[in-house]
């Protein structure tokens, strides 16, 4: 079945080239230069996510291997970039990187959950935002003071954007910032159009989402 970003329509102006990924036609480069470490906004819905609450949730996530983490509002990373996200106490978040399915491989064993595991369905729209002015852009849309997080800690944020609710987790790749941002699918064509716009008015420029997720 092919899906299809909440974005889709958005980027169809863009120079670039597109594949099929995750079933989802994606823009995954963009013919020009991409401007790397001043400002950069990437579509990355393709990626494929899983989600899961409970009060056994966490028992269940170790029974498959996967190690959650300690403190709410927490994030860790999983093997070839994807990261596992804890939301309060017993709701998790899985996204994969462009090398992994573990987020399909958790919703297949999930089909017929233990007591009191619950699967959650995760439509979300994906948003990648990196480089040197990524903060710049955070002051004009986010009432987030993220200047003033550690890092170190992993922190996951949940918050409104332009009016639109949304969870972030900030992070740094290559010595820029690289932030991670997930809503509603709903509102995923309104939150990348304003996003895009004030991308623009700052020197920066839309990328693929090969460009957006490499290392």
């Amino acid at each position: 079945m092919i899906r299809f970003s909440p974005m889709h329509d958005r980027l169809q102006s863009i120079d670039g080239s597109w594949r099929n990924l995750n079933g989802m036609p994606s823009l995954v480069a963009v013919l020009e230069e991409a401007v790397i470490g001043t400002l950069d906004i990437a579509d990355v819905s393709c990626l494929t996510r899983f989600g899961v609450k409970g009060t056994n949730a966490a028992d269940w996530l170790s029974s498959q291997g996967i190690t959650t983490p300690d403190r709410p509002n927490t994030w860790n990373p999983l093997p070839d970039g994807g990261i596992i996200a804890r939301f309060g106490l017993t709701e998790f978040f899985i996204e994969d990187s462009l090398q992994n399915r573990l987020a399909v491989n958790l919703a297949a064993a999930c089909q017929q959950p233990p007591a009191k595991v619950y699967p959650v369905l995760r439509q979300d729209a994906a948003i990648v935002l990196c480089g040197s002015a990524v903060n710049e852009l955070l002051l004009q849309t986010c009432s987030v003071n993220f200047r003033a997080l550690s890092l170190l800690e992993r922190p996951v944020i949940l918050t409104s954007m332009v009016g639109v609710a949304v969870t972030i987790i900030p992070g740094d790749r290559n010595g820029q910032p690289f932030y991670r941002l997930w809503c509603d699918g709903t509102f995923g064509a309104y939150l990348w159009q304003t996003l895009s716009e004030v991308v623009a008015e700052m020197g920066g420029v839309v990328v693929g989402v090969e460009e957006g997720m490499k290392g």
